[in-house]
């Protein structure tokens, strides 16, 4: 079992906020401006990934054929 699903959530969490500080060197405001940009990026990536699917451009996976 990984360590990440070893630990109970509120640790989880926990640890990956004093991940995300850290891997700003502290400094909050940096820290939240990096998950507000990541957090949008993957909004952008799900959104297309929808159109995708929709117009049945999207490649099926070997789970979909069955």
């Amino acid at each position: 079992m990984s360590e990440a699903t070893a630990l109970p959530d509120i640790d989880r969490y926990e640890q990956a906020c004093d991940q995300a500080i850290a891997m700003c060197d502290g400094n909050l405001r940096s820290t939240i401006k990096a998950l507000i940009m990541a957090n949008e990026y993957l909004e952008t990536e799900l959104q297309e990934l929808q159109a995708a699917v929709a117009c049945g451009c999207a490649p099926r996976t070997n789970s979909d054929a069955a």
